[in-house]
């Protein structure tokens, strides 16, 4: 719209996803599936576009075809009014080498800027979940002419050694960037609170190419947004920290207002899943107000057969229960669950196949994992660790296409 600031969105979506594993043994962290019918990708873009940011490019490099097919084929704006949402590979347009950092990831694809020509850059991470209006946060960002605004979300300080933390004063100016310190700064209202970086940034354009540029020629710089770009601007006093309390997402309730989840292990991917089941849901994917968005499989609804039941449970579309029981889980797409089986607090992605009589509890299948009948997941600890892999706090995962017989 005329008159309006000019923002491209640049998402970082390389990550590995090392703490994921086995569910990022044959994709990118991004693309991991999530709540049924998502991929964690699609809740960054949400917020993206429903806040009217429509020039938005993902950069990739690690296992990324189904992320790169995701968002080609799901995310198509209008090419009429000049939006997009366009996937961008590791393309080696400085030299022979690939991204060594995400501050490097940017500043290979400078080009992007150079043809967009943006007033402001957004730097958004890929792989959280929750809701958030960036418009708000550029607006903060324009009215306090910093050269940089970091969204901090507020965490007890005791938990708040595991991120990058913001120091800041009663205005907002961030003083300090620490990153996973052992003593957190407290918030200016409140000692026993810290500011943890939510890995969301809003840049001027200049500010943000010549702290590259500067970046890019320190040989002993990690080449990190969040480990050297942010302190940089620190350092030169141009960086405001914005308040995720202050965020007003419309349609969100009081439970679920300020949810945000670091899903990076898979402990913290599970819980996750959980917070989605209950009649009351901690994370509530049916605001129509602020829509997460995705394009579903062309498959017919959900069916229960042979009193087939699901109880505190999500099930998503082509999916069979037959004479099964379901509590507490997250059944995606295309799953079966066949006569007198039991599937109890469990993540279910993709294609998955549960035989008849056996019990699923307290695990994550991934895409197009196959339990054979009578088989038993998640009862015997010792057996389970002698075959599957299974999370600190218990959780067995089962990699994409294992058949467990």
């Amino acid at each position: 719209m005329k008159g309006q600031p000019r923002v491209l969105g640049i998402v970082l979506a390389g990550g590995e996803g090392k703490r994921l594993w086995p569910l990022t043994a044959d994709r990118a962290k991004p693309a991991v599936p999530f709540a049924g019918n998502y991929r964690l990708v699609d809740f960054v873009l949400s917020n993206l576009v429903n806040a009217g940011f429509h020039q938005l490019c993902v950069l990739t490099q690690y296992k990324s075809h189904s992320l790169d097919r995701h968002i080609s084929t799901t995310w198509r704006l209008s090419n009429v009014l000049g939006q997009y949402v366009t996937p961008v590979p590791a393309q080696q347009r400085l030299g022979p080498r690939w991204y060594t950092g995400s501050a490097d990831a940017i500043y290979q694809s400078l080009n992007l800027v150079y043809d967009e020509q943006p007033d402001h850059i957004a730097v958004f991470g890929a792989d959280h979940v929750y809701r958030m209006d960036p418009g708000q946060m550029l607006e903060q960002h324009i009215a306090s002419g910093a050269g940089v605004t970091v969204a901090g979300i507020r965490v007890p300080r005791l938990e708040a050694r595991a991120f990058g933390c913001i120091d800041s004063d009663a205005g907002g100016k961030i003083t300090r960037f620490l990153e996973k310190p052992d003593n957190p700064p407290s918030v200016p209202d409140d000692p026993e609170v810290t500011f943890a970086s939510m890995g969301n940034y809003i840049f001027t354009t200049r500010a943000l190419v010549e702290a590259l540029r500067t970046d890019a020629a320190d040989k002993d710089s990690m080449h990190d947004m969040g480990g050297d770009i942010i302190p940089m601007l620190v350092d030169q006093g141009t960086a405001h920290v914005y308040d995720f309390d202050d965020n007003i997402v419309p349609g969100a309730t009081e439970r679920d207002r300020g949810y945000w989840r670091d899903v990076g292990t898979l402990d913290a991917y599970y819980d996750a899943h959980m917070d989605l089941v209950s009649v009351h849901p901690v994370f509530n994917l049916y605001n129509r107000e602020w829509p997460i968005r995705t394009a579903t499989p062309p498959l017919p609804p959900a069916k229960f057969v042979n009193s087939g039941s699901a109880m505190e449970s999500i099930v998503g579309p082509g999916s069979i229960i037959s004479g099964a029981s379901v509590t507490d889980s997250v059944i995606s797409s295309d799953v079966l669950i066949e006569d007198g089986a039991i599937v109890d607090g469990s993540v279910l992605l993709p294609g998955s196949r549960v035989g008849k009589g056996a019990v699923v509890r307290k695990a994550i299948l991934d895409k197009n994992v196959f339990v054979a009948d009578g088989v038993r997941i998640g009862v015997d600890p010792e057996l389970d660790r002698a075959q599957y892999t299974v999370s600190a706090s218990g959780v067995v995962v089962l990699g994409k296409g294992k058949r467990a017989e």
